[in-house]
């Protein structure tokens, strides 16, 4: 599937290695795997090259999509081992987004958020459907009242509805703090709220359950973003590591992502692994292993520009939304 052309005809293009180790207390007997690790083809992005090495050498290997899409890689190894290593190389091409204007301005702020909520409870046509599956809990995302409750300054009565998004998003970034040591992976939101401190997933977990709580569909995104940034631009959070972001479905513009972490809308610098209801769908590695006791992870992820637009770093949200008529 081609990328569509950004507006200059120019893509951007990532190389990134993205390397995971397991170092086991004792010996593993046999274990299955199930990685998440392919960067997906979609409008705006191309997966130009891809591999997936794995030590030690898995006895099977099978590869298909989810539910969601997403390219799975399935690993049985079935001889003993007291580590494992595996390695995703990937080549990259990413263009504009669609929801983005060719003069390089976001679109406006849509209906009234009550309308889009409504029109999506009461969707025919398939898209809507599709969207609509995102509308309800998840193993990591419980509604509740304090997500609606924390929500609510966001979205008043009346508010454009991407108004309202953009305004959770830069909440999120300006009032909760990234700290990778006081959270972990099955950390609750409510705790996360409280603490009003975590990482990537937290902050996507939140977003995600704040407008699932409103009755507004969102979808949970895996992925990267770029490590070096361009001569003059912030380093991001989270950059040397795998990332997550929230994707929230709106009927005029289709999906539009949002980095809470980093007060984006999403744009080159983010890279698509896999989207799914929560991290549960789509975490990198998961696995079930016979043996092993105590367990040390190391994670490291590189990711290369080898070239970049013009254009890029633009996606810092400056301005209004313009555009888009209701």
């Amino acid at each position: 599937m081609q990328p569509e052309s950004t507006p200059g005809g120019v893509d951007a293009r990532y190389s990134i290695i993205h390397e995971t180790r397991y170092l086991y207390e004792t010996r593993v007997a046999v274990a299955q795997q199930l990685l998440h690790l392919t960067p997906r083809d979609l409008p705006w992005q191309r997966c130009l090259a891809h591999r997936i090495e794995i030590d030690p050498q898995p006895s099977e290997t099978t590869n298909h999509l989810d539910y969601f899409g997403n390219a799975v890689c399935h690993a049985v190894l079935d001889s003993p081992h007291d580590s494992l290593t595996v390695r995703a190389e990937s080549e990259v091409s990413v263009g504009r987004r669609s929801y983005w204007q060719p003069s390089g301005r976001l679109p406006a702020g849509s209906s009234a958020w009550e309308s889009v909520r409504d029109r999506l409870h009461a969707a025919a046509d398939p898209a809507l459907l599709e969207a609509a599956e995102f509308l309800f809990e998840s193993p990591h995302i419980r509604f509740s009242a304090a997500l609606a409750d924390y929500a609510a300054p966001s979205f008043p009565q009346g508010r454009p509805y991407l108004d309202a998004v953009l305004d959770l998003n830069h909440r999120i970034h300006e009032e909760f703090a990234f700290d990778s040591s006081a959270t972990s992976v099955s950390t609750p939101i409510a705790t996360v709220l409280e603490l009003r401190r975590g990482v990537c997933q937290d902050f996507a977990h939140l977003m995600t359950g704040c407008l699932r709580s409103l009755g507004l569909p969102a979808r949970y995104v895996s992925g990267y973003i770029l490590t070096a940034p361009p001569p003059g631009q912030v380093k991001l959070v989270g950059a040397d590591a795998s990332h997550a972001w929230v994707s929230a479905y709106c009927p005029q513009a289709g999906w539009v992502d949002f980095d809470p972490t980093n007060d984006l809308v999403v744009d080159y610098e983010h890279i698509t692994l896999a989207w799914g209801r929560d991290f549960s769908d789509v975490a990198p590695m998961r696995g079930v292993i016979l043996g092993g006791g105590e367990q040390e992870l190391e994670v490291h992820v590189t990711v290369v520009p080898v070239g970049l637009p013009e254009a890029q770093g633009q996606s810092q949200v400056q301005g209004q939304w313009q555009g888009l008529a209701p």
